[in-house]
């Protein structure tokens, strides 16, 4: 177990730091100057030597190896640097905007289970009946629409039309987190469904399940006492995916609706060339998609314990 934890914890730091040096690399090489941005407002004329006075204080007239090295030690020390446009540490800009991706994450997340697990458990155990086919189509309906789209249109009707929640507040409320996760749900959620049917249905076709059958035990005691407890494995391993995918900010959805997170702060990063502010949220990503992972890993043990004795 220990040379276990060991193994991940540096496959964890490896891939960390190949992603941050990716990053890094790509936000050296990206056209445009920060300094010019941060310095020119409307038709102010900045001189060179303030240009290069600023680029040397911000470190950015330094070869790309020691700008990454830099970056990198005071990374470990939690010290992502400042952020260009917003003043103020990347740390705490990114505090500011994590509340509003974490609520309307976990919104959106409830919303998927409350309707991702019901119908593919329902599409499953109908197969090729009408409630199937009109399930498989609904899924299929809602991962082919963009969530742009879809979010205009639910603002349209919802907002515009019927007055029922708020367009576009910039804060974070219960009325205004309604349609933002239901847009990100109808799209989830349809890609969950048809897992959910494609892991019940390959459960159903196994073996024990026609020997309960011709021991006479019913439909409903085979699902929720055989089918769906074997079947957890496999989506709690898709739902860890989903769910490291809300944690990274949804931006397009954030930006429609003008939500208060962290997917509407890097596109705002990006069209201000703040690469500090770049670099910081690509970091949160992938520490929220590998702890996820891991936390999907360690319940593995906790709901098989057949597993635990395998890697004792």
């Amino acid at each position: 177990m220990g040379q276990r934890i060991v193994k991940q914890l540096g496959q964890f730091i490896v891939t960390l730091i190949g992603i941050t040096f990716l990053t890094f690399c790509l936000t050296y090489l990206a056209p445009g100057d920060p300094v010019t941005m941060l310095l020119e407002t409307a038709d102010t004329i900045v001189s060179q030597e303030l240009i290069d006075e600023t680029r040397a204080e911000l470190g950015l007239d330094k070869p790309f190896l020691v700008q990454y090295g830099n970056w990198l030690l005071h990374a470990v020390q939690g010290d992502l640097g400042m952020s260009y446009s917003a003043k103020k540490p990347v740390v705490d800009r990114m505090l500011e905007a994590l509340p509003g991706t974490v609520y309307l994450a976990g919104t959106a997340l409830v919303f998927t289970l409350l309707y991702a697990l019901p119908a593919g458990i329902l599409s499953a155990i109908n197969r090729n009946k009408w409630v199937d086919y009109v399930l498989r189509a609904m899924a299929f309906v809602g991962i082919s629409m963009p969530t742009f789209w879809l979010g205009l249109i639910l603002i349209y009707i919802f907002g515009l039309k019927l007055g029922l929640v708020p367009i576009a507040s910039s804060r974070i409320t219960a009325t205004g987190v309604i349609l933002p996760a239901l847009t990100l749900a109808a799209v989830v959620g349809s890609k969950y469904m048809r897992q959910v049917r494609l892991v019940i249905l390959e459960e159903m076709s196994k073996d024990y399940v026609m020997g309960a059958r011709a021991r006479g035990v019913s439909e409903s005691r085979i699902l929720f006492r055989h089918v769906l407890p074997n079947a957890i494995l496999p989506l709690i391993t898709i739902l860890g995916v989903l769910i490291g995918w809300l944690l990274g900010g949804v931006a397009v959805v954030e930006m429609v609706f003008a939500w208060p997170g962290l997917g509407n702060m890097a596109i705002y990063a990006i069209t201000m060339r703040d690469y500090p502010l770049i670099e910081g949220f690509v970091l949160w990503v992938a520490l929220a998609y590998m702890c996820v992972n891991a936390l999907v890993d360690a319940s593995y043990v906790l709901l098989d314990p057949r597993l635990k004795r395998e890697r004792v």
